[in-house]
């Protein structure tokens, strides 16, 4: 699995190149705060209940999660799943708000 790092997707993001985000933490994780990704909880992994993601099988697809813990859980079970273009953030939303704040 790639690492992409917080400084570099944000990077990416202010530049207005498509980046395909899936957020994997709870939803009231991701209500609190979020950078506008796709909420798909880890569980939903877990439970192969991931449907929405075949599309992007070939296609760059950036995780996170509140540290980078679960982000990778699920980073991995994609790749055996066949997607090879995965990227997990690496510190997630704890990394992004110590460099951003609440700026997505």
């Amino acid at each position: 699995m790639d690492i992409i790092t917080v400084e570099a997707l944000k990077e990416q993001l202010d530049r207005g190149e498509p980046v395909n985000l899936v957020d994997v933490r709870e939803p009231e994780e991701h209500e609190e705060f979020n950078i506008g990704g796709t909420l798909i909880p880890l569980g939903r992994f877990r439970a192969l209940d991931i449907d929405e993601l075949e599309p992007l099988q070939d296609e760059e697809i950036v995780l996170y999660c509140r540290s980078g813990n679960r982000s990778g859980q699920a980073a991995a079970m994609l790749e055996t799943m066949g997607y090879t273009r995965v990227k997990n953030l690496e510190g997630g939303m704890l990394r992004w708000q110590e460099l951003y704040g609440d700026q997505a």
